[in-house]
Order: structure tokens, then sequence, then C-alpha cells
């Protein structure tokens, strides 16, 4: 049997749990002056992947493309996935970059990676954009077979193809499970519901031999970490960064916040009279509901 190799698209977001996010005028995030943290979605990818590292011993490379603080997002992203090597694309040319552009960058530093890739996870969309556009870009850039809203998978190493469950919307239902089989390599976007799943005793041993060492790496990700400007990846400067993204951004505003009109009572679960109080507001509420 064959070696895995896998790699994940992630992406450094702002942490929106501060409510602290800056815009440069024109339109660009402003990174230096937001917190970021790891994607949530990136966080998923990084979980199959280490789903792969699990099962199949997989070797796992973790990419993304941002300025050098992005070195937060893929230590974080090592210590869910024990990956083996962290690359970073860094360059003032890729500032800007909308789906497409940044596209570019990831095919170009994955297609020079060492070892050719089997299988490219990403997440479902990011936090900061939510068009859920790179992932797709990127494999039909790559001319990877794309599955996406994957829930599960499994990969037969012998025959080099995986076998997949992803949720599609079918003839007006949401939510049907749909199974497919492919030939590697392929790319996968992960859903956003997905669950990595260790069944028996070898396996969960092995998820604690390789989670320690995640954790271990994490610790000193600089020594597994490659960052790579435009130069050293030989990207085609038209088609990356402003120059290569056809979106143009013409205003960002922020949204007002709207006056609370809800209140909250609590009470005592223990006394009959504040009970009875409730049961008669909600059947006020349900009758209030009922069409006469």
């Amino acid at each position: 049997m064959g070696t895995l190799n896998i790699s994940v698209i992630i992406k450094l977001e702002p942490d929106f749990s501060e409510g602290n996010v800056s815009y440069n005028p024109d339109g660009t995030l402003n990174r230096a002056e937001t917190k970021n943290t790891l994607g949530p979605h990136s966080g998923i990818a990084a979980q199959a992947a280490f789903f792969g590292r699990v099962m199949y011993d997989a070797k796992v490379f973790i990419v993304t493309m941002g300025p050098p603080i992005a070195d937060l997002a893929l230590q974080q992203a090592q210590q869910i996935s024990d990956a083996e090597e962290l690359h970073l694309y860094s360059d003032r040319l890729f500032a800007g970059a909308d789906t497409l552009g940044t596209a570019e960058v990831l095919r170009v530093g994955i297609e020079k990676m060492p070892h050719k890739m089997d299988i490219v996870f990403s997440g479902h969309r990011a936090s900061d954009g939510e068009t859920g556009q790179t992932g797709p870009q990127t494999a039909w850039k790559l001319g990877f077979t794309f599955l996406g809203n994957v829930i599960s998978y499994s990969v037969d190493l012998e025959t080099r193809t995986i076998r997949a469950k992803r949720l599609i919307s079918l003839q007006g239902s949401s939510n049907v499970v749909e199974e497919v089989e492919a030939p590697l390599p392929v790319f996968i976007s992960i859903d956003p519901t997905y669950k990595s799943n260790y069944d028996t005793i070898s396996q969960r041993l092995a998820f604690e031999k390789y989670q320690k060492e995640a954790i271990q790496r994490a610790q000193n990700f600089k020594d597994y970490l490659k960052v790579f400007n435009a130069k050293e990846l030989g990207v085609d400067e038209t088609l990356v960064g402003l120059p290569g993204s056809p979106t143009i951004v013409y205003k960002v505003e922020r949204l007002p916040k709207s006056t609370a009109t809800r209140r909250a009572e609590v009470i005592d679960g223990t006394d009959p009279e504040q009970i009875r109080k409730v049961v008669t507001k909600m059947k006020e509420a349900l009758s209030a509901m009922v069409i006469k």
C-alpha cells in the first residue's frame, strides 16, 4: 500500500467574538489592528485531515495565504491535525486578493509541495467572506475532482480510491446523504457537521498517540514552518493579489446595533405560584397565535 498525502487549506480570520474589526480605506481588512484566529471551518478541515493521519498514517501539510501573523492559524491547525509541514504564502503582492486570486496562490503552492497531494481539504466557507468559493476554485485550478459538503470519508490505499458521504439537496428535500466514490486525487470541502469517529481500540490508541505528537509539534511550530514569497513560489503576478482579483469592494459599512426589546425574568421553579404565572403567560401567547 502507498502512502497518503493530505493538504489542508486554512485561513486566518477575524475573531468576531471580540467585536472589533478594522478596515482599510479601500475596503480591505486591516489585519494588523484586528484580533485574528484560525477560522472555525478551517478547524473542521484540520480535524478531517487528522482523521486521515490516525486511520492511514497520512502525511499532513497545512497551507495558508496571508500576512506574517497568519503563522498563528498554522500553529492552531497543526495542534489539531499533527501536520509535519506548515506553508505560509506571504507577500505584499498577494494583498487584497479575492477568492480567485487566493486560489491561484494556493494552487501554485500545492503543486510545488515535496509530495504529490492525494487529498486537499478546505473548510465550508470563511466567516469573513461567506462566499464558499475558494475551495471549489482551487480544486478547479488543480484539476482535482471536487467533493463538497462531505460528512465522512474512507480511503482504499490499494485501489487509490476514496468513498465519501456528503449532504445534498434533492427534489426540494434538504440533508439528503449521497455516497460517492472517486479516484485520488480529490479536493474535499468539509461540511460544518463533520465529526471524526474512532470505533476500535487500535484507532483510539493511534488517536492518543498522534494527538500528543500534535501538541508537541505545535509548541515548536516554527521548526515546521516554511514561508514563501511571490518570487519563491514563481506565481504569475497578473493572476494574484488585486491584479488577479475581479471582485471590487465598493463600500464597507458597519451594521447599526438594534435596540433590545426583550427582557428576561428569573423564576423559582419550586414556587407553584410562579409556575402558574408562567403557564398563564404561555397560554396567552399560544392563544394569540391561533388564527380565528
